[in-house]
């Protein structure tokens, strides 16, 4: 018995479009990582007593404190601040990255891509 292939897939040129399609959009993509990890990222926590900036890559590139936020006494205080600015700054970064990607990917999630 000889199995039956659609036309599409039978070395015709659909599956060269495909194929072409893919690549095209493996590019987009590497080149939208690249651009997102070129850029920076702000965020700020207690009402901008906190800021921190952030490159694409997730690493910080500023931290910034208000002397008034600065407080011996309350320790605790200061590191929740900045635990927040650095998970907004984050999260920032990981929402545009989806958005932008999903442009490319025309909504559909890629796994293992962002």
């Amino acid at each position: 018995m000889k199995s039956r292939v659609p036309k599409q897939f039978n070395g015709g040129g659909d599956m060269n479009s495909m194929i072409h399609q893919a690549r095209k959009m493996q590019d987009q993509i590497t080149a939208l990582q690249e651009d997102i990890e070129q850029r920076t990222f702000e965020a700020t926590a207690g009402g901008g007593a906190v800021s921190v900036t952030m490159t694409g890559k997730k690493t910080i590139q500023s931290l910034t404190l208000s002397k008034e936020v600065v407080d011996p006494e309350d320790i605790d205080m200061l590191q929740d601040l900045i635990i927040s600015a650095v998970n907004e700054a984050v999260n920032n970064i990981e929402t545009t990255t989806e958005n932008e990607m999903s442009k490319i990917t025309g909504g559909v999630a890629l796994p293992g891509l962002f």
